[in-house]
């Protein structure tokens, strides 16, 4: 078996540069266009009603490329959970 030593300074860079590096990747991955399912688990809500309600309301973007296929933006999901966060005291 081996040991490797590290001071503490390179070991926290080390962990700083596999998070920065598993960020990217995860970002590069995520897909703009999400469909109900992802969009109300990302907004952690069940009900199809509330998100028909904040689409018709104008709070999310979305795509209807059908009839009875809608899908949502990634990124106004984001902005709309930014929108709505409570600041700590």
């Amino acid at each position: 078996m081996q040991v490797i030593c590290l001071e503490e300074s390179a070991f926290y860079e080390l962990v700083e540069q596999v998070v920065a590096r598993l960020t990217e990747k995860h970002k590069q991955h995520a897909e703009k266009w999400v469909a109900q399912d992802e969009a109300m688990n990302l907004l952690n809500i069940k009900s199809r009603t509330t998100l028909q309600k904040l689409r018709d309301e104008g709070q999310l973007r979305f795509s209807q490329p059908q009839k009875k296929i809608i899908l949502y933006d990634r990124d106004s999901i984001e902005q709309y959970l930014n929108k709505h966060a409570r600041n700590t005291f």
